[in-house]
């Protein structure tokens, strides 16, 4: 099965559906990765705080698979904003990975109430990585439109991504439309909302008619609204789950019920990026 690819703002080209690390122990992961190359998935997103890069790295190294046919996706920690730090660890990354060169690379949040609300040294930081060689598309995650605003502004550099909370329960459509507007692709975490929307009756009632798992026409929606999503899951038969999305369509009518289930703020599961703060020890 061939999963489609989206052609991002900087002329290279990313798989919609990926394979996400969120949450794997450590000791789990490469075994997860491998399996999900194993039943076809060609992209990989982790991050530096997900603390299993190295895992990925040693799964794709043991795969066999050509490097230029897997997708993989890191985060900036967000102890590691100030442009030496970033460098560094941007670095580190690479070593974990076993890499020289890295196809996505994203700011994990904005933190526009640390580091004196400089993101924009960050981002151009980020920028940097793409000319010396070592990164094909650096993006952003978990951005809000005023941020998008800021960094384009002052820098003229459009991020390739923008990875941002979105599912049935909360379509987080103006950072959608930003996006869109600014010609970056949505990527979408939290594709089911941690399993929340799973039991609606009105995914319910589709997956009956098409005879797929609530979780596969959730999962199909993003699909169908040109956004990437990556699940996560360690269970093989659950992986297998995911990536089955492409014998099965959504007609535009199915598409705006799901959208139709929107709560707005009250639907976000993570949390708010205009206020978020964490920084690891």
């Amino acid at each position: 099965m061939t999963v489609p690819t989206i052609t991002l703002n900087d002329g290279s080209t990313i798989p919609q559906l990926g394979f996400g690390v969120f949450q794997i122990d450590p000791d789990e992961t490469a075994a997860a990765v491998s399996k999900a190359l194993e039943i076809g998935y060609r992209h990989i997103d982790t991050a530096q705080m997900y603390g299993n890069e190295r895992e990925v790295g040693e799964a794709i190294r043991d795969s066999g698979i050509p490097r230029d046919e897997i997708y993989v996706t890191s985060k900036l920690n967000n102890s590691f904003h100030r442009p030496d730090d970033a460098k560094r660890a941007f670095g580190e990354t690479m070593d974990k990975l076993g890499l020289d060169r890295l196809d996505l690379f994203l700011i994990h949040w904005p933190l526009p109430t640390r580091y004196d609300g400089d993101y924009v040294s960050t981002w151009r930081t980020m920028t940097s990585f793409v000319e010396d060689g070592r990164l094909t598309s650096a993006g952003v995650s978990n951005f809000q439109p005023a941020h998008l605003q800021r960094i384009v502004d002052e820098t003229g550099v459009v991020p390739a991504i923008n990875q941002i909370e979105v599912h049935p329960y909360f379509g987080n459509e103006e950072a959608r439309a930003a996006n869109a507007a600014h010609g970056i692709v949505t990527e979408a975490w939290s594709p089911i909302a941690q399993g929340k929307v799973l039991d609606d009756p009105v995914l319910q009632e589709i997956a009956d008619a098409k005879g797929k798992s609530t979780a596969q026409v959730a999962l199909r929606w993003h699909i169908e609204r040109g956004d990437v999503v990556f699940p996560k899951s360690v269970t093989p038969s659950r992986m297998q789950d995911n990536f089955d999305l492409f014998d099965v369509e959504l007609t535009p009518d199915e598409v705006s019920r799901i959208s139709g289930l929107d709560r707005g703020e009250e639907g976000r599961t993570g949390p708010n990026p205009d206020s978020f703060d964490y920084i690891p020890d």
